[in-house]
Protein backbone atom coordinates (compact mmCIF):
# COMPACT_ATOMS: atom_id res chain seq x y z
CA UNK A 1 0.00 0.00 0.00
CA UNK A 2 1.40 3.46 -1.14
CA UNK A 3 1.23 6.66 0.68
CA UNK A 4 0.28 9.87 -1.06
CA UNK A 5 3.26 12.40 -0.85
CA UNK A 6 2.16 15.34 -0.95
CA UNK A 7 4.88 18.52 -2.24
CA UNK A 8 5.12 21.23 -0.09
CA UNK A 9 6.93 24.12 -2.04
CA UNK A 10 8.13 27.29 -0.60
CA UNK A 11 7.12 30.45 -2.29
CA UNK A 12 8.56 32.92 -0.57
CA UNK A 13 11.98 32.74 1.87
CA UNK A 14 12.76 35.90 3.96
CA UNK A 15 16.02 35.17 5.55
CA UNK A 16 17.41 37.46 8.99
CA UNK A 17 15.97 40.88 7.42
CA UNK A 18 16.48 44.26 8.91
CA UNK A 19 15.42 47.25 8.02
CA UNK A 20 16.16 51.19 9.19
CA UNK A 21 15.13 54.63 7.14
CA UNK A 22 18.41 56.11 5.70
CA UNK A 23 17.64 59.32 8.13
CA UNK A 24 17.90 56.86 11.54
CA UNK A 25 20.24 54.97 13.17
CA UNK A 26 17.09 53.09 14.65
CA UNK A 27 16.03 50.17 13.27
CA UNK A 28 12.64 49.19 12.26
CA UNK A 29 12.99 46.06 12.84
CA UNK A 30 15.67 43.41 12.61
CA UNK A 31 16.53 39.67 12.04
CA UNK A 32 12.94 38.75 10.45
CA UNK A 33 13.30 35.13 9.49
CA UNK A 34 9.84 33.29 8.04
CA UNK A 35 9.24 30.59 4.93
CA UNK A 36 5.45 30.93 3.43
CA UNK A 37 4.41 27.69 1.53
CA UNK A 38 2.63 27.83 -1.80
CA UNK A 39 -1.21 28.11 -0.76
CA UNK A 40 -1.19 28.99 2.59
CA UNK A 41 -2.90 32.05 4.36
CA UNK A 42 -0.48 33.55 6.68
CA UNK A 43 -1.09 36.55 9.43
CA UNK A 44 1.46 38.75 10.68
CA UNK A 45 0.11 40.65 14.07
CA UNK A 46 2.13 43.33 15.91
CA UNK A 47 1.62 46.69 17.28
CA UNK A 48 1.70 49.98 15.30
CA UNK A 49 4.70 50.90 14.08
CA UNK A 50 6.77 47.83 14.37
CA UNK A 51 7.51 47.90 10.54
CA UNK A 52 4.80 45.12 9.51
CA UNK A 53 3.41 47.73 6.44
CA UNK A 54 7.28 48.26 5.48
CA UNK A 55 8.43 44.80 5.60
CA UNK A 56 5.41 44.34 2.73
CA UNK A 57 6.76 47.26 0.96
CA UNK A 58 10.09 45.40 0.74
CA UNK A 59 8.71 41.65 -0.19
CA UNK A 60 7.11 43.83 -3.39
CA UNK A 61 10.11 45.25 -4.14
CA UNK A 62 9.12 48.96 -3.39
CA UNK A 63 11.97 49.10 -0.27
CA UNK A 64 15.65 48.13 -0.19
CA UNK A 65 16.21 46.46 3.33
CA UNK A 66 19.28 47.28 4.77
CA UNK A 67 20.19 43.27 5.40
CA UNK A 68 19.00 40.17 4.74
CA UNK A 69 17.25 38.33 1.83
CA UNK A 70 13.89 38.00 0.44
CA UNK A 71 13.39 34.97 -2.14
CA UNK A 72 10.86 34.53 -3.91
CA UNK A 73 10.82 31.62 -5.91
CA UNK A 74 14.33 31.30 -6.04
CA UNK A 75 15.06 34.82 -6.94
CA UNK A 76 16.41 37.15 -4.57
CA UNK A 77 16.85 40.38 -6.84
CA UNK A 78 14.16 43.11 -6.21
CA UNK A 79 13.83 43.37 -9.93
CA UNK A 80 12.26 39.41 -9.90
CA UNK A 81 9.61 40.75 -7.11
CA UNK A 82 8.32 44.15 -8.62
CA UNK A 83 5.41 43.95 -10.01
CA UNK A 84 5.18 39.97 -9.85
CA UNK A 85 3.37 40.46 -6.67
CA UNK A 86 -0.09 41.55 -6.16
CA UNK A 87 0.03 44.09 -3.31
CA UNK A 88 -3.43 45.74 -1.59
CA UNK A 89 -2.64 49.17 0.78
CA UNK A 90 -4.51 49.73 3.52
CA UNK A 91 -6.35 52.18 1.27
CA UNK A 92 -8.64 51.34 -1.57
CA UNK A 93 -6.96 54.01 -3.59
CA UNK A 94 -9.37 53.68 -6.18
CA UNK A 95 -10.04 56.44 -9.02
CA UNK A 96 -13.55 58.03 -8.23
CA UNK A 97 -13.75 58.83 -12.16
CA UNK A 98 -13.37 55.86 -13.16
CA UNK A 99 -15.98 53.41 -13.05
CA UNK A 100 -15.71 49.71 -11.21
CA UNK A 101 -14.71 48.40 -14.74
CA UNK A 102 -12.24 50.92 -15.34
CA UNK A 103 -10.57 50.97 -12.16
CA UNK A 104 -10.13 47.15 -12.50
CA UNK A 105 -8.59 47.51 -15.91
CA UNK A 106 -5.56 49.58 -14.48
CA UNK A 107 -3.12 46.54 -14.31
CA UNK A 108 -3.84 45.46 -18.24
CA UNK A 109 -3.23 49.22 -18.93
CA UNK A 110 -0.09 49.37 -17.47
CA UNK A 111 1.11 45.43 -18.87
CA UNK A 112 -0.79 44.93 -21.40
CA UNK A 113 0.33 41.04 -22.14
CA UNK A 114 -3.16 40.05 -23.76
CA UNK A 115 -5.73 41.77 -25.63
CA UNK A 116 -7.95 44.15 -24.13
CA UNK A 117 -11.10 42.50 -24.97
CA UNK A 118 -9.60 39.32 -23.17
CA UNK A 119 -9.16 41.25 -20.14
CA UNK A 120 -12.32 42.59 -19.94
CA UNK A 121 -14.08 39.52 -20.41
CA UNK A 122 -11.85 38.31 -17.39
CA UNK A 123 -12.70 40.95 -14.92
CA UNK A 124 -16.20 40.32 -15.83
CA UNK A 125 -16.06 36.86 -15.07
CA UNK A 126 -14.79 38.43 -11.63
CA UNK A 127 -16.84 40.83 -10.74
CA UNK A 128 -19.67 38.06 -11.47
CA UNK A 129 -17.80 35.76 -9.39
CA UNK A 130 -17.29 38.20 -6.62
CA UNK A 131 -20.99 39.67 -6.22
CA UNK A 132 -20.43 42.90 -8.50
CA UNK A 133 -21.43 42.39 -11.93
CA UNK A 134 -24.39 44.66 -11.57
CA UNK A 135 -22.06 47.39 -10.61
CA UNK A 136 -19.68 47.28 -13.34
CA UNK A 137 -20.14 51.00 -14.73
CA UNK A 138 -20.71 52.14 -11.09
CA UNK A 139 -18.34 54.86 -9.79
CA UNK A 140 -16.45 54.46 -6.36
CA UNK A 141 -18.46 56.98 -5.05
CA UNK A 142 -21.78 55.23 -5.53
CA UNK A 143 -20.57 52.30 -3.44
CA UNK A 144 -20.32 50.70 0.48
CA UNK A 145 -17.05 50.83 2.18
CA UNK A 146 -17.82 46.70 2.08
CA UNK A 147 -18.01 46.92 -1.75
CA UNK A 148 -15.30 49.43 -2.40
CA UNK A 149 -12.88 46.91 -0.89
CA UNK A 150 -14.19 44.12 -3.07
CA UNK A 151 -13.47 45.93 -6.01
CA UNK A 152 -9.93 46.75 -4.86
CA UNK A 153 -9.35 43.23 -3.91
CA UNK A 154 -11.09 42.29 -7.73
CA UNK A 155 -7.71 45.15 -9.02
CA UNK A 156 -5.30 42.94 -6.74
CA UNK A 157 -6.06 39.83 -8.16
CA UNK A 158 -6.24 40.78 -11.86
CA UNK A 159 -2.47 42.33 -11.30
CA UNK A 160 -1.06 38.56 -11.39
CA UNK A 161 1.14 37.13 -9.32
CA UNK A 162 0.09 33.98 -7.41
CA UNK A 163 1.27 35.52 -4.01
CA UNK A 164 -1.17 38.23 -2.13
CA UNK A 165 0.06 40.65 0.09
CA UNK A 166 -2.75 42.04 2.28
CA UNK A 167 -2.16 45.13 4.60
CA UNK A 168 -5.42 45.59 6.61
CA UNK A 169 -8.18 45.60 3.96
CA UNK A 170 -10.85 45.08 6.25
CA UNK A 171 -9.43 47.96 8.86
CA UNK A 172 -11.22 50.78 8.16
CA UNK A 173 -14.56 48.79 8.12
CA UNK A 174 -17.40 48.75 11.35
CA UNK A 175 -18.03 45.80 12.46
CA UNK A 176 -21.05 44.27 10.58
CA UNK A 177 -19.30 44.95 7.30
CA UNK A 178 -16.28 43.45 8.58
CA UNK A 179 -18.07 40.07 9.34
CA UNK A 180 -19.61 39.87 5.73
CA UNK A 181 -16.37 40.60 4.41
CA UNK A 182 -14.69 37.24 6.44
CA UNK A 183 -17.59 35.27 5.11
CA UNK A 184 -17.01 36.29 1.61
CA UNK A 185 -13.25 35.75 1.91
CA UNK A 186 -13.71 32.08 3.57
CA UNK A 187 -15.83 31.43 0.76
CA UNK A 188 -13.52 32.92 -2.39
CA UNK A 189 -9.59 32.03 -1.23
CA UNK A 190 -9.94 27.93 -1.47
CA UNK A 191 -11.55 28.20 -4.94
CA UNK A 192 -8.74 31.27 -5.63
CA UNK A 193 -5.19 29.04 -5.84
CA UNK A 194 -3.71 31.90 -4.34
CA UNK A 195 -1.15 32.40 -1.23
CA UNK A 196 -1.93 35.22 1.16
CA UNK A 197 0.12 37.36 3.53
CA UNK A 198 -2.11 39.43 5.80
CA UNK A 199 -1.69 42.11 8.54
CA UNK A 200 -4.26 42.49 10.86
CA UNK A 201 -4.68 44.16 14.37
CA UNK A 202 -7.36 41.78 15.05
CA UNK A 203 -6.99 38.86 16.93
CA UNK A 204 -10.30 36.68 15.82
CA UNK A 205 -9.74 37.64 12.05
CA UNK A 206 -6.51 36.83 12.22
CA UNK A 207 -7.20 32.80 13.31
CA UNK A 208 -10.29 32.71 11.51
CA UNK A 209 -8.71 33.31 8.39
CA UNK A 210 -5.32 32.02 8.89
CA UNK A 211 -3.03 28.46 9.13
CA UNK A 212 -0.62 30.82 10.97
CA UNK A 213 0.28 33.52 12.39
CA UNK A 214 3.48 35.40 12.97
CA UNK A 215 3.97 38.19 15.75
CA UNK A 216 6.16 40.66 14.91
CA UNK A 217 8.62 42.96 17.24
CA UNK A 218 9.94 46.11 16.17
CA UNK A 219 13.27 47.93 16.84
CA UNK A 220 15.70 45.96 17.73
CA UNK A 221 14.57 43.23 19.27
CA UNK A 222 14.76 40.53 16.84
CA UNK A 223 12.75 37.95 15.07
CA UNK A 224 8.90 36.59 14.96
CA UNK A 225 6.85 34.34 16.87
CA UNK A 226 4.98 31.90 15.03
CA UNK A 227 1.17 30.40 16.10
CA UNK A 228 0.23 27.46 13.77
CA UNK A 229 -3.84 27.67 13.48
CA UNK A 230 -4.62 23.99 13.78
CA UNK A 231 -8.52 24.69 12.76
CA UNK A 232 -9.91 22.32 9.67
CA UNK A 233 -11.06 23.73 6.84
CA UNK A 234 -13.47 24.56 5.29
CA UNK A 235 -14.22 27.31 8.10
CA UNK A 236 -17.07 29.43 8.89
CA UNK A 237 -17.82 32.51 11.63
CA UNK A 238 -19.33 29.89 13.80
CA UNK A 239 -15.90 28.43 15.12
CA UNK A 240 -15.41 31.92 16.62
CA UNK A 241 -17.33 29.82 19.43
CA UNK A 242 -15.18 26.60 19.32
CA UNK A 243 -13.49 26.23 22.48
CA UNK A 244 -10.62 24.84 20.15
CA UNK A 245 -10.87 28.78 18.57
CA UNK A 246 -11.09 30.18 21.76
CA UNK A 247 -8.03 28.48 22.98
CA UNK A 248 -6.06 29.44 20.38
CA UNK A 249 -7.35 32.98 20.87
CA UNK A 250 -6.44 32.82 24.80
CA UNK A 251 -2.64 31.00 23.41
CA UNK A 252 -2.24 34.31 21.30
CA UNK A 253 -3.30 36.81 24.18
CA UNK A 254 -0.80 35.34 26.07
CA UNK A 255 2.15 35.42 23.45
CA UNK A 256 1.08 39.54 22.55
CA UNK A 257 1.00 39.76 26.51
CA UNK A 258 4.09 38.17 27.50
CA UNK A 259 5.91 40.01 24.13
CA UNK A 260 4.44 43.37 25.15
CA UNK A 261 2.67 43.84 21.83
CA UNK A 262 -0.67 43.56 23.72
Amino acid sequence: MYKEVIKVTTILSIQQLNYAFPSSRTPVFTGLSMDIREGEFVSVIGSSGCGKSTLFKIIAGLLKPSGGQVILRGQSSAASRLGHIAYMPQQDLLLPWRTVLDNCLLPWELRRETGKEEAVQRIRGLLNRFGLSELEMAYPPELSGGMKQRVAFLRTLVSGGNLMLLDEPFGALDALTKRGMHRWLLELWGGLGKTVLFITHDLEEALLLSDRIYLMNGGSQPGLQELVVKLPRPRSYRINYDPQFIALREELERRLHESHLL
